[in-house]
């Protein structure tokens, strides 16, 4: 099995039946299905939501994205091996978990495979949901230059680096840019405060102030339930993003639930415990990329600064990185998925092909 070929890198090219324009994301494409087979879904699977709800594919790839760029290895290799099944098993368990617990639902009605879900529509909140368990990243940098104030929340004088702070903080950005809000920039992924939602709760797509609370309350309950759950692998849950959205049901009342990804080592950090409790940081998740490639280009400030984007994607595009770089992050993906999961990560020769034939064969959605 050649590495190339075992990566799904394109992921917008199936031919999966649809009506609308493919939407390719950094990770994740999505197919919206046609009215007729949304609703032949829903009925044939007994999925509890409304007759007439939007369903689409969400097809996961191995792409890696890191300092808003795609990152590639030699050998025409596109991605990382395993990445993407790895990050949809540990959401996978996450959201399962959170239902178990009565937390709240997700999006995802079906996974006919390791790389895809099935999923309903869903209007998003307009929130990068952060939370913080431990003073580091972006946080520490400026903390560090002297910021005290993130987020509407005063940190105390005298942290330090990789600290475990003595509550989880909540500290969202703006998702995608939002127009005339006071106080808020119209820029994507601008940090806000509480106040700022709860005097525009609308505009970030809250249906009230209640939900408000809400979202923190299933925020800070998800990130305990996983952070406890890892603490029991010996990992530390550093911090994490959610988000959130609404979606109808059966019934057609409106539920805020968990959407995108949950707890994965592409949206949180998580360290190794033996090694953080004997002073070393050992990230098992994309932060560990993110470091190698700080450390990798001769001039790290190309990745740090916003001002200078035709350069990162420049230094992205003509770098073909070593395959044993690539290779450590597969392990790392599949290491912590497998830890966590308690499941083996299975690569395939041909994952592509393997999603077009499971989507013809159970679902009849390929042209």
């Amino acid at each position: 099995m050649s590495l190339a070929n075992s990566v799904l890198a394109v992921n917008n090219d199936l031919p999966i039946i649809t009506d609308q324009k493919v939407h390719s994301g950094k990770v994740r494409s999505v197919y919206w299905l046609t009215a007729a087979d949304s609703k032949r879904l829903i009925e044939k699977n007994g999925y509890n939501v409304q007759s007439d709800a939007p369903l689409a594919i969400m097809v996961i790839s191995d792409r890696i994205s890191a300092f808003d760029c795609i990152w590639h290895g030699e050998g025409g290799i596109k991605g990382v091996p395993g990445k993407g099944a790895a990050l949809n098993a540990v959401s996978n368990h996450w959201f399962k978990m959170f239902k178990d617990n009565g937390l709240a639902d997700s999006h995802i009605l079906d996974i006919p495979h390791p790389f895809v879900w099935i999923v309903q529509k869903a209007k998003p909140v307009m929130i990068e949901a952060i939370a913080r368990q431990y003073i580091t990243g972006s946080m520490w940098r400026s903390y560090e230059k002297g910021e005290r104030e993130f987020c509407g929340i005063q940190l105390p004088e005298g942290l330090t680096k990789d600290q475990k702070l003595n509550d989880i903080l909540i500290t969202p950005s703006t998702k995608g840019i939002l127009k005339g809000i006071p106080n808020v920039p119209e820029v994507d992924d601008v940090n806000i405060s509480r106040q700022d939602i709860s005097n525009n709760f609308k505009a970030f797509n809250f249906l009230n102030t209640a939900d408000v609370d809400k979202y923190e309350v299933l925020l800070k309950q998800g990130f305990n339930l996983i952070s406890g759950a890892l603490a029991e692998l010996d990992q530390v849950f550093v911090d994490t993003k959610f988000e959130f959205g609404y979606v109808k049901d059966a019934a057609g009342n409106d539920k805020l639930i968990y959407m995108d990804e949950v707890g994965t080592p592409d949206s949180s950090r998580i360290w190794d415990g033996p090694n953080f409790r004997n002073g070393k940081v050992v990230e098992n998740s994309k932060e560990g990329f993110r470091q190698m490639l700080l450390n990798h280009f001769p001039d790290p400030d190309i990745l740090l600064n916003k001002n200078r984007m035709p350069e990162r994607e420049a230094l992205a595009r003509d770098n073909a990185l070593p395959e044993e770089v690539i290779m450590d992050i597969s392990s790392t993906y599949i290491n912590i998925a497998e830890k966590i999961t308690g499941s083996k990560i299975v690569l395939s020769d041909n994952p592509k092909q393997e999603v077009i034939d499971v989507l013809a064969e159970r679902f009849q959605l390929i042209k």
